[in-house]
């Protein structure tokens, strides 16, 4: 589902198309640095660093890590 007009969803395509593709990239990163930091930060305060590191790819990936 969404609620954004399609002429809005082609005017936004075309503009990050625009883009260089390593921008795009680097806006990817960002992006994906910042839903990290937001799950770390979310996470019970005192874990194990593994603890971190089974949760955080949990959260992340949607299954349970393999380490």
């Amino acid at each position: 589902m969404t609620d954004t007009p399609p002429e809005i969803a082609e005017l936004i395509r075309e503009k990050l198309m625009a883009r260089s593709s390593e921008e795009r990239f680097l806006m990817g990163v960002r992006m994906f640095d910042a839903a990290r930091a937001m799950v770390l930060a979310s996470l019970p305060a005192g874990l194990a660093p593994m603890d971190i590191k089974r949760q955080l790819f949990q959260r992340l990936y949607g299954e349970a890590a393999p380490f």
